[in-house]
């Protein structure tokens, strides 16, 4: 399946004009393959053996194009570095407290939410964001080893 995702992500780059360099190859895919919602910083080191004179402005700059484009999604959480998704559909994340892992789950859109909060408020909504935080089973289980 990520074959085609990036398949279908190396065709929108080139229908935008967007010119494919191996750099930029390689960055796709690894948002691709990855689930882990990767800062620009854990893109670098996961890289940065193959690619040496890649440097973390590179991934960024990148990043920045794939955002453009729409192929990913940037993820800002207050003061902590921005996390990166390929995954730009309707979703929503859930968030360790504890170690900092985001995962990805579905549920049905929450347009009455928009609709009553245009409503309310007179704003025309463009988005939402939903984000539910908690501690992830990895966590909860290192948790009950050291209470044992």
């Amino acid at each position: 399946m990520s074959e085609m995702h990036l398949k279908d992500a190396l065709d929108t780059l080139k229908t935008t004009g967007v010119r494919i360099t191996p750099q930029r190859h390689a960055i796709l895919e690894y948002l691709i393959q990855s689930m882990i919602h990767p800062t620009a910083d854990d893109i670098y080191k996961a890289l940065c053996d193959k690619f040496p004179n890649m440097s973390v402005a590179t991934v960024y700059n990148n990043l920045r194009v794939f955002r453009e484009v729409g192929l990913v999604k940037e993820l800002t959480y207050g003061d902590a570095a921005s996390r990166f998704d390929f995954v730009t559909g309707d979703h929503y994340h859930m968030i360790c407290e504890s170690c900092g892992k985001i995962v990805d789950f579905h549920y049905p859109g929450l347009n009455e939410v928009e609709q009553f909060a245009s409503h309310v408020t007179g704003f025309e909504v463009n988005s939402h964001r939903l984000e539910v935080y908690g501690t992830c089973p990895d966590c909860i289980a290192v948790g009950a080893k050291k209470i044992q």
